[in-house]
């Protein structure tokens, strides 16, 4: 390989990274500043996020043994807080880093894919709150009888609540995954619908390690997430019609 060549490749390798590291910094100081606005609010988004467990709780309220562990319940709260505010806003710089690598006709969904990113992030988030958190409290608060009495502390409940917000919103950006490595021609309908079975039993996988271990949160966590598999399968299918057709008319041309 001649010298000129090896010298391209390693140029483009820097500004790869050197685009990464803007985006990451652009993510990391929009997160800063959304978890800032937050927790301006955070004792209102506290007693919001309070509700699900309220009911089993003898007093009403958390507890807490250590004097900084309602402060830090706190900053994390502002801290998840801040992630679904600033969804878009990191969705773009995301956007930006990717689209070098997708054709100048699918670089103009920039907006599709802010909004249904966003969208997906905070309908998981949502799922979680209204639908998944509830049905494991209603197990888990209720198993073994109402004998004992749950002293929950705050520091466990936000570890709780922040990690299943988190993941059933990140879970729920799969669909969007797939649809961009379609439009980078990494993965194609024909490939996702030949390698169904192990994508839901990946999805099957994820869903019993990232909810509460009971038979029906399990499974209201895979439904969702193969019916997005399923729903991300055929947009790839018809962007992969429009790059057909896009390639015939060229080639009439």
């Amino acid at each position: 390989m001649r010298r000129e060549e090896l010298d391209s490749k390693a140029q483009s390798l820097y500004e790869h990274l050197s685009d990464l590291r803007k985006c990451l910094i652009n993510c990391v100081w929009i997160l800063l500043i959304a978890t800032g606005i937050c927790y301006g609010f955070s004792e209102k988004i506290f007693d919001f996020v309070r509700e699900p467990i309220r009911p089993y709780l003898p007093g009403g309220g958390l507890i807490y043994t250590g004097p900084l562990d309602k402060f830090i319940a706190h900053l994390k709260l502002s801290f998840v807080c801040g992630i679904l505010l600033s969804c878009p806003f990191w969705l773009y710089q995301v956007w930006k880093f990717i689209a070098p690598g997708l054709y100048a006709k699918e670089r103009k969904y920039t907006m599709g894919f802010i909004f249904s990113g966003t969208g997906l992030f905070v309908l998981g988030a949502a799922f979680s709150y209204w639908i998944a958190l509830p049905m494991a409290f209603q197990f888990l608060m209720t198993y073994g009888g109402e004998v004992d009495k749950p002293m929950i502390s705050i520091d466990q409940y936000m570890g709780f609540f922040t990690q299943m917000c988190l993941m059933f919103g990140v879970a729920f950006e799969l669909p969007l995954v797939i649809v961009v490595l379609g439009m980078m021609g990494i993965v194609s309908q024909s490939f996702l619908r030949k390698n169904r079975r192990y994508a839901i039993m990946t999805i099957a996988t994820i869903a019993a390690i990232i909810t509460p271990p009971d038979l029906l949160s399990m499974v209201m966590m895979l439904a969702p997430m193969w019916v997005l598999f399923e729903a991300a399968v055929l947009i790839v299918g018809i962007f992969e019609k429009k790059r057909e057709d896009a390639y015939a008319v060229n080639e009439r041309e």
